[in-house]
């Protein structure tokens, strides 16, 4: 396959198109505004943080969740205010992953991170951030299909 948006689901194809229909200065803008609309914790998981597994790739302190209810996913996450880069990357897999099924998450592309044309824009140690969250959130999905 050629061009890796038609694998994507709708979520967070829509998103990279989003990112990609604008000229690459004013991406990290969009980046900032995801970073405001980072949804907020349900309350069993604002009560008890610490369900939720500290992000080690980012700089900043993240802590993100993937639950799986059924077959359907929904991720969680927490990043600082004065971290909008991380919030915003947060934001991004918080609502392109969140009501997708297991399996649509476990197919998002590992580099999906670099597909959203910010390579430029935020340094790699940020990218690296975001793909850590993804990674997790593939993890506690695929371990909360085997229990």
């Amino acid at each position: 396959m050629n061009d890796a948006a038609p694998a994507l689901p709708e979520s967070l194809a829509e998103i990279r198109e989003d990112f990609l229909a604008l000229p690459e200065r004013e991406r990290l803008q969009l980046l900032l505004e995801f970073s405001r609309e980072l949804p907020a914790l349900p309350d069993r998981y604002a009560s008890a943080p610490g369900l939720l597994e500290a992000v080690e790739e980012c700089q900043s302190p993240v802590r993100a969740f993937a639950e799986v209810d059924g077959d359907v996913v929904r991720f969680f996450a927490t990043a600082p205010q004065e971290a909008p880069t991380t919030r915003g990357f947060a934001s991004i897999l918080a609502q392109g992953l969140s009501g997708l099924t297991a399996q649509q998450v476990l197919d998002v592309p590992d580099d999906f991170p670099l597909m959203i044309g910010l390579t430029r824009a935020v340094s790699p140690l940020r990218l690296n951030g975001m793909a850590g969250m993804l990674t997790r959130a593939k993890r506690q999905v695929r371990e909360q299909l085997a229990a």
